[in-house]
């Protein structure tokens, strides 16, 4: 076994933490007889021989030794092994050829290229040892050779039919979906057997004995022709996963048992097994995530999906729900008021998986939680005889989580109970943030949030302490609190001094003319080299004073040609808080409206118009920022709410994205914990926006 392991050169070869000298060892390691010697080599292989998905010379030096490991019967785990190989292979770069050849051989950039297409190549010309894998007595090889033939065996016709075959003749639940995944992922990477294929799965989707067979070939059908979904898609599928849950041949393949290793691959089979554990058919979460990829933005379609799941009496296919809806509503704009409501439902379930799950979900809602505010009120209320895991705050899916839902539901139930959390000695630091939405009654909490601060070192980690209590008393208008907040901006320590000094300044600012007795601190800091800073205490003088005599020259300092982007964009912003008792800054805005960065562009343009009332020069850089960056619409639409009839021009832009379904900051690569509400408050602001157009008001 590993014949010329030796003679590899491997010190001269790398991967991602340098020499692959270890090598060896990694590949002798993935052939030991102790499940954990094996599971830390497949570690070591993921980590640094394929790190991240690359491919070194020395991963395309592996290649002849793991096809071998995977040749031998006598190799346990030989599942892995194959994955592995996949994925080395399995890297399809967009039209490799033209890509290759238009890079010299001097070009960095030419070696990682060149290594993925060879790795492919390689592994290709070995493929064959795949081909008796479809029928290794090893259940878990089983389940990892249909992927690996259909990426990386040449002969795709060829392989079609093996894997057609074999499924006649295959028991193992997973293996028979993992056979169907592998046919559809044929049919997308060979157009000339599509049609076939897509024919025969939607034959297999109606004909097969097993639902979860034909909930597999349903599932492929729609990601190979998404635009051939049948109508009657929503029925179709819950009738299959009605049929799933009352099977009598549900019951999950037993796994293979392994000892825990400390490394990532263990962690995540732990992390994996954990999820799975309990639920007859844990695979149905797949199938129906590649069904909804399908579906796409057929969006009432996938909430009857959800709706239907969130229903059943299995508490695993509600969990499902809740996952695949939390991918649903980070993209797609709908009618989500139901689904809320029944997420809502699961917090009282006896299962703390769904709890959490839904918890988690709920978290990320901000107004579009409100539907679910009762469940979470109750929730919350639970006495002490419920289960441990509802009790207590401290913890990111316990009762905080569904505290932190309330609150940025804005439901005022959740004031009483931010002062209990207030009195624990940690608070999640989202709670504080969450303040700003509830309105005059959280002016109760003004105290407390008071104490705290006073409590707050002023060592170097005073920013990460302080800045959360300083945000949560500006949401709450605390301004009782003056003393504790001026203690802060005067010990600010040298760490991150002008970030502490900012933070309390916007605290001062919030406090209005209640912080007058802070008015000398914060004119001293009118000139403070920090542009943040300055420009903070110009707000914080302004709010305090309303005197514009000192505040308009320390914000024009700023608006000064070269000048840093983010310094001009923090002037104008602050110029435009003033409003037209700034009219007399107007004309340093303007060159700010044909700068290179758009955001200078977008801030000196809203301001120009909060100081002078005119929107000639204005719109139409508004209009053009609206359209090349997505990010900045919210702001935008802040202005033209606020321009009324002046902003009429900009009737068709607001039309137009008030009928878009995909949120406007959706991103395929994941999500911020605001996505959601960003989205939301835009269209909030277009409806406002619009609605002030037609009535003509100013």
């Amino acid at each position: 076994m590993l014949t010329g392991i030796e003679e590899v050169d491997w010190a001269s070869l790398g991967h991602a933490y340098g020499p692959a000298d270890d090598v060896p060892e990694l590949l002798r390691g993935l052939a030991s007889a102790d499940p954990a010697e094996r599971e830390t080599a497949l570690d070591g292989m993921y980590g640094a021989v394929h790190h991240q998905g690359d491919v070194y010379d020395s991963t395309l030096a592996c290649i002849p030794f793991l096809l071998e490991l995977v040749a031998d019967p006598g190799v346990q785990d030989r599942g892995c092994i194959v994955e592995l190989l996949t994925s080395i292979g399995g890297i399809e770069l967009d039209d490799d050829d033209e890509e290759l050849d238009e890079f010299g051989s001097d070009d960095e950039e030419f070696i990682p290229a060149a290594n993925y297409a060879m790795a492919a190549a390689a592994i290709a010309a070995g493929a064959d040892v795949f081909l008796g894998l479809v029928s290794d007595p090893d259940p878990e090889v089983r389940l990892a050779a249909p992927c690996a033939l259909a990426s990386l065996h040449p002969e795709p016709a060829r392989v079609l039919n093996l894997l057609r075959e074999r499924l006649t003749v295959e028991r193992d639940t997973e293996v028979r979906l993992a056979l169907v995944a592998a046919v559809g992922r044929i049919a997308l990477r060979h157009a000339s057997l599509r049609t076939e294929t897509v024919d025969w799965l939607g034959w297999l989707a109606r004909a097969a004995h097993d639902p979860g067979l034909r909930l597999a070939a349903l599932a492929q059908r729609a990601r190979c022709a998404p635009a051939d979904i049948p109508d009657d898609v929503v029925p179709w599928v819950t009738g299959l996963l009605e049929e799933i849950r009352t099977s009598a041949n549900r019951q999950a393949s037993p796994g293979t048992e392994r000892a825990a290793t400390p490394t990532l691959i263990g962690q995540v089979r732990e992390l994996l097994e954990e999820h799975a554990a309990g639920r007859p058919a844990p695979w149905t979460e797949e199938l129906l995530r590649t069904l909804h990829a399908a579906l796409d933005d057929r969006v009432d379609d996938r909430i009857a999906l959800i709706l239907a799941q969130l229903r059943s009496p299995d508490w695993g296919q509600r969990s499902d729900a809740i996952w695949l809806c939390g991918g649903l509503i980070r993209v797609w704009r709908g009618r989500y008021e139901e689904v809320v409501r029944l997420v809502g439902a699961q917090l009282q379930d006896p299962e703390p998986r769904l709890r959490e799950a839904a918890t988690s979900f709920l978290e990320r809602l901000f107004e579009l939680g409100a539907p679910a505010a009762d469940a979470l009120a109750a929730r919350l209320a639970a006495g002490p005889g419920a289960a441990p895991s509802v009790q207590g705050f401290v913890g990111r899916s316990g009762r905080d989580g569904a505290l932190l839902a309330l609150a940025r539901a804005g439901d005022t139930r959740a004031v009483p109970l931010l002062a209990r959390a207030l009195d624990e000695p940690e608070v999640r630091r989202e709670l504080l943030y969450a303040m700003d939405g509830l309105g005059p009654s959280a002016a109760m909490l003004a105290p407390l949030l008071r104490r705290r601060l006073a409590e707050v070192e002023l060592d170097e980690r005073l920013y990460d302490r302080a800045a959360p209590l300083l945000y949560a008393l500006a949401a709450v208008r605390g301004g009782q609190a003056l003393p504790e907040v001026l203690r802060v901006l005067r010990g600010a320590p040298a760490n991150r001094r002008d970030w502490v000094r900012e933070a309390a300044l916007r605290t001062l600012a919030a406090f209005g003319p209640a912080a007058g007795e802070a008015v000398p601190d914060v004119r001293e800091l009118l000139s403070a080299e920090s542009a943040a800073v300055a420009t903070a205490a110009a707000r914080a003088l302004w709010a305090a004073e309303g005197d514009r005599g000192d505040v308009l020259p320390a914000l024009e300092r700023w608006l000064r040609p070269g000048a840093p982007s983010g310094d001009w964009c923090a002037a104008a912003q602050v110029l435009g808080e003033i409003g037209p008792a700034a009219a007399e800054a107007a004309p340093a805005l303007l060159p700010g409206l044909v700068a290179r960065d758009l955001w200078v562009r977008v801030r000196s343009a809203a301001a120009l118009w909060r100081v002078s009332g005119e929107s000639s020069a204005s719109l139409p850089v508004l209009l053009a920022a609206w359209e090349e960056n997505r990010h900045a619409r919210v702001d935008i639409a802040e202005c033209l709410a606020e321009m009324g009839p002046a902003a009429s021009g900009a009737q068709l832009v607001i039309l137009t994205e008030l009928t878009r379904r995909r949120r406007h900051n959706a991103r395929e690569d994941g999500s911020g914990s605001h996505d959601i509400h960003l989205d939301e408050k835009l269209l909030t602001l277009c409806r406002a926006a619009l609605a002030r157009m037609e009535r003509g008001v100013f």
